[in-house]
């Protein structure tokens, strides 16, 4: 716990002096002021991260985080749980979505193991936090000790540190466990106060009867493990999974260098649920790339005061929604930087 406590104390407000300067310079740009909506609140929001009024991105970071889940054993996944090792094997072969989109915008992928329940081929591109062989079932009692769950979220803290030599100018986050859904779902449920029906989705491709199902299994899981929603470390350990608690370190050690944090759809958006009520000082390092298509993740972006960038019904996970943001946002610093002011273009300004 003291790598996270350290972690969470040194994260400090946006600077509002890089803020406000950034703000100026948009409104002296060749438009109407606000004409480009969030590309220019974005664009004031990472100067405040980083505290520079003109900030540039050249080191672009995701963050593929997987593990599996216990739970899977009670049919909640249209996919056999072998598939989350299977697909880490494809993230490593250059393969899969996220490979494609991270190439296309510039990006370099982060691969790790944070509790994959199979050993894994050695592979010098992945990154080994293994906390156990996947969580437990939490249908029979908690998904993890706290001990792992504050593994876990140390795992990610440490992704990031061992990546800043390389250098890390904004991250993106991404996930990859069979069931992992389930779990999102019920982190949801308990931190938001809402309906386990209203906030669970079909996850891979589940049919009617599955989904009932899931919804069952949630609902008997919070009942059996009774997870306080005031205590982040107690969700997590009752009903969350490795790399959800590792995508929460991520953010956490993101918000603490000053690197503005992308988080890609619902199973990034439940670890930010997690890492803000650690820290509710991360919040405004945060930039949703997406609204997925999972229902949940609109109740966690409305929960979290979070605008979405994007709203493609995107269910894929892996990071690829984080990709798209990147994109986005480094869109939005280069018109704050490489724009032509009225007095730079002589254009007139607008009559007053």
């Amino acid at each position: 716990m003291e790598k996270i406590n350290r972690t969470i104390l040194s994260i400090k407000p946006l600077d509002e002096n890089a803020m406000a300067a950034a703000k100026t310079r948009q409104d002296h740009l060749t438009k109407p002021q606000g004409s480009l909506g969030q590309l220019e609140t974005i664009s004031f929001q990472v100067a405040g991260i980083t505290r520079n009024p003109r900030p540039r991105i050249t080191h672009k970071v995701i963050f593929t985080l997987a593990g599996d889940h216990g739970v899977t054993r009670e049919g909640i996944s249209a996919y056999p749980s072998e598939v989350t090792g299977q697909m880490v094997q494809n993230f490593l072969r250059g393969g899969a979505a996220i490979n494609v989109l991270a190439r296309r915008v510039g990006a370099r992928v982060i691969v790790a193991d944070l509790g994959v329940a199979s050993v894994l081929e050695h592979h010098p591109d992945l990154r080994d936090k293994k906390v156990a062989m996947g969580t437990r079932n939490m249908l029979e009692g908690p998904a993890m000790s706290q001990n792992e769950a504050l593994r876990s979220i140390e795992a990610g803290i440490e992704l990031v540190e061992e990546e800043l030599k390389r250098g890390v100018d904004i991250l993106g986050t991404g996930d990859m466990g069979i069931g992992n859904t389930t779990s999102s779902s019920a982190i949801t449920a308990v931190i938001t106060g809402a309906q386990v029906a209203q906030v669970t989705g079909r996850g891979t491709g589940l049919g009617e009867e599955g989904w009932r199902r899931k919804v069952r299994v949630i609902e008997k899981a919070l009942e059996i493990n009774r997870p306080n929603p005031k205590d982040a470390i107690d969700v997590l350990s009752k009903v969350g999974g490795f790399e959800i608690g590792g995508i929460a370190g991520l953010i956490l050690a993101g918000a603490n260098h000053r690197i503005p944090v992308v988080i890609d759809g619902f199973i990034s958006s439940a670890a930010a649920l997690i890492a803000t009520s650690l820290c509710p000082e991360v919040k405004p390092y945060l930039i949703a790339s997406h609204q997925s298509a999972e229902p949940g993740h609109k109740t966690i972006l409305e929960h979290l005061g979070l605008k979405p960038l994007l709203n493609l019904d995107l269910r894929l996970g892996e990071g690829t929604g984080a990709a798209l943001g990147i994109f986005l946002v480094e869109a939005s610093l280069k018109i704050l930087d490489e724009m032509a002011t009225f007095v730079e273009a002589g254009v007139s300004e607008k009559n007053s």
